[in-house]
């Protein structure tokens, strides 16, 4: 009998508790407040512009990032270290079938696996990114702080396009490329800014 107590008093406990745990709450992104920018390589140099967000949302449980996703508008892709018809020349070739093929997969996407927090501001972030239709598994660090009552992350992602079967100018997939070698790794630099 005194066991049956026990046991009942310890399941009221557990029940208490999980009532007063704070739940997940997600925050939804500031798109005028956020920003992604990239830069690709090549043999020859390099190449930077902007995308713009087209969606996003961070979550968290307490202070501390759990998940979250956001959208980049593939069709909204600028180059900022050209201009003229050079940067619209960039432009539409990467917004074309040997690039993004932005017109029939005009957004990419990136969901929050796993967010593992690894001491003050960082975290090792894992998720799925999906470009061009295919979703593959990527990892990278982040950053998370508040400041005036809205979280603010950041992250430096390195994405390999041969994943993405994005062949162009790639010494993965053709020889002989000299100096017309554009490298499969790129990088997109991630602002979120929550609203507040």
């Amino acid at each position: 009998m005194k066991q049956m107590i026990l046991l009942g008093l310890f399941g009221t406990f557990l029940i208490v508790q999980s009532s007063f745990r704070p739940a997940v709450v997600a925050h939804k992104v500031d798109l005028q407040q956020s920003s992604v920018a990239w830069t690709g390589y090549k043999v020859s140099g390099k190449h930077q512009g902007s995308i713009q967000l087209k969606s996003g949302e961070l979550k968290f449980d307490a202070s501390k990032l759990v998940g979250g996703n956001f959208e980049i508008d593939m069709t909204s892709i600028t180059c900022s270290d050209l201009t003229g018809e050079y940067a619209d020349k960039l432009v539409g070739h990467l917004k074309s079938d040997d690039f993004f093929g932005s017109a029939n997969h005009p957004t990419a996407k990136f969901v929050i696996t796993q967010a593992i927090h690894q001491g003050k501001d960082l975290y090792k972030v894992s998720g799925d990114l999906t470009i061009k239709g295919t979703a593959k598994p990527i990892k990278f660090s982040a950053t998370v702080k508040e400041e005036n009552g809205s979280k603010i992350a950041n992250a430096e992602i390195k994405i390999d396009r041969a994943d993405y079967n994005i062949k162009y100018g790639s010494g993965s997939f053709f020889d002989n490329l000299g100096d017309k070698t554009i490298f499969d790794e790129f990088d997109i630099n991630v602002k979120l800014v929550t609203k507040k």
